[in-house]
């Protein structure tokens, strides 16, 4: 399937050719981690378990003057989050193997990819029935992150297990005040299609905002 490695735990990073499976299953379902591990070692790439970033669950970055592969996943993720973010990463990895940088990020070709490493997954039974049943529905188009499915996204969501005071754009009313984790501050102004329309209160500036991005409620 692939054509795959890195570990200096100093750094939380995974290269070369080893058994990560008994640190890949701190993170996701066991039974995922040593095909995790297996991808690791034969794209040889350079894996990280990254810390938390409020703007993504993961990264993947092509080879550049002779670096490997690199693909990040923050650590913080619920173990079916991490595997589907990984996966999603990994379909990146694949897709520019192929055609470089020739397709769309997320066109047609990375969506066949990213299919075609869930099968593996879903018939292992991995995971619980409501989450394989919405992945089901995401890969009738799936989109640039889970985080872009609502259904999917709430549902893995359920499965955290580290609960925050943190609230959704869309949990809001128009002319709600709110922060993000970096501190910048913004009011909710009105729907737009499937965004939400915020002000950044600093810069007055316009912002469209995911539905379920994670927001903290300011005093009005």
């Amino acid at each position: 399937m692939f054509s795959f490695s890195t570990i200096d735990m100093n750094k939380s990073y995974f290269y070369g050719m080893q058994d990560y499976s008994a640190t890949l299953k701190k993170y996701m379902p066991e039974e995922a981690a040593p095909i995790i591990s297996n991808w690791i070692n034969h794209t040889r790439c350079l894996f990280k378990i990254s810390r938390s970033r409020s703007t993504k669950l993961g990264d993947y970055r092509a080879p550049f003057r002779g670096s490997p592969h690199r693909i990040s996943v923050n650590h913080d993720l619920n173990s079916y989050s991490f595997l589907i973010t990984t996966i999603h990463e990994f379909a990146h990895l694949q897709t520019w193997n192929k055609h470089q940088h020739r397709v769309k990020p997320h066109g047609t070709e990375w969506k066949n990819n990213f299919k075609e490493l869930m099968e593996p997954f879903l018939k292992l039974n991995i995971f619980p029935t409501d989450i394989s049943s919405a992945i089901h529905r995401y890969m009738e188009n799936p989109a640039a992150s889970s985080c872009t499915d609502l259904h999917l996204f709430r549902t893995l969501k359920s499965y955290d297990t580290v609960k925050t005071s943190a609230l959704t754009v869309e949990s809001l009313e128009d002319g709600h005040f709110f922060r993000l984790q970096n501190g910048r501050s913004f009011q909710r102004i009105e729907k737009i299609r499937k965004r939400y329309k915020c002000m950044e209160l600093s810069s007055k500036r316009m912002y469209l905002f995911n539905p379920i991005a994670e927001v903290f409620l300011l005093e009005q």
